[in-house]
């Protein structure tokens, strides 16, 4: 149950951070079975509770459905989670400030030590190279497959033209570098901005690099995010209770 909270907080905090708005998603790995997933059914995430949350393989099927519409780009998870043993949490995200880079030469580099992590290594996916065509969703396994091998061992890749998928060893990890990514999409971009076309912006080396991603795991940042949504599903429950639709 705790792990479910956990995507239930995850999901109204990439909302809340503007990562995520009616659009995007967040997965967890089971922790009772690696070969299953938990995700929301298809509602926007600012409004999911613990009802909301399926199971499903790692084939992207529903173990339940119930009826349930599911999440089109569902197989996103799956894939990267065959092709990765080490994540356990997933977001696939519209991050605003992150779309530009996507479908420009301009490269995402870590400004700032929050997103050490982009360090690693972010690149970016074009959905042509596996179909023509598309709408660029990723509707289908042959199509999660393609971006998983793109991801390849990095923290996170960007999805050309449409927004990026973030992977951490546990799930406050995958949120907190959503939510950096896109704080240093936009710093980035107001660094080019005050640099000017003669400027210089001082980026984070690969020693610092070393020294902040060995340890960040946002424990400060999820209690924050946590306390908030915790309080906000407090007040929803409370509410239903007083119009007796509990």
């Amino acid at each position: 149950m705790n792990l479910i909270l956990d995507l239930v907080i995850a999901s109204r905090t990439l909302a809340e951070h503007g990562v995520i708005d009616a659009y995007g998603h967040a997965s967890v790995r089971s922790d009772r079975d690696p070969q299953r997933y938990f995700m929301s059914r298809s509602i926007p995430p600012e409004l999911i509770t613990a009802a909301d949350i399926m199971e499903f393989d790692l084939d992207s099927k529903p173990v339940d459905a119930q009826g349930r519409a599911m999440y089109n780009e569902r197989y996103i998870h799956g894939e990267i989670y065959k092709a990765r043993p080490e994540v356990q949490a997933i977001v696939h995200n519209h991050s605003p400030s992150v779309v530009p880079y996507s479908c420009t030469d301009s490269t995402l580099k870590p400004i700032f030590h929050m997103s050490a992590f982009i360090g690693l290594g972010v690149p970016n996916w074009d959905i042509r190279d596996a179909q023509e065509g598309s709408d660029l969703l990723v509707r289908t396994p042959y199509l999660g497959q393609a971006l998983a091998r793109r991801l390849g061992g990095h923290p996170a890749a960007l999805m050309r033209g449409h927004g990026a998928v973030v992977v951490g060893e546990n799930i406050q990890r995958a949120v907190g570098r959503s939510i950096y990514l896109e704080m240093n999409a936009r710093m980035q971009f107001q660094a080019t901005l005050l640099a000017g076309a003669e400027g210089r912006i001082v980026f984070m080396d690969d020693k610092e690099v070393a020294a902040n991603t060995s340890w960040q795991n946002y424990e400060r940042s999820w209690q924050l995010w946590k306390t908030r949504a915790l309080a906000t599903l407090a007040r929803e429950d409370e509410g239903r209770r007083a119009t007796g639709s509990a």
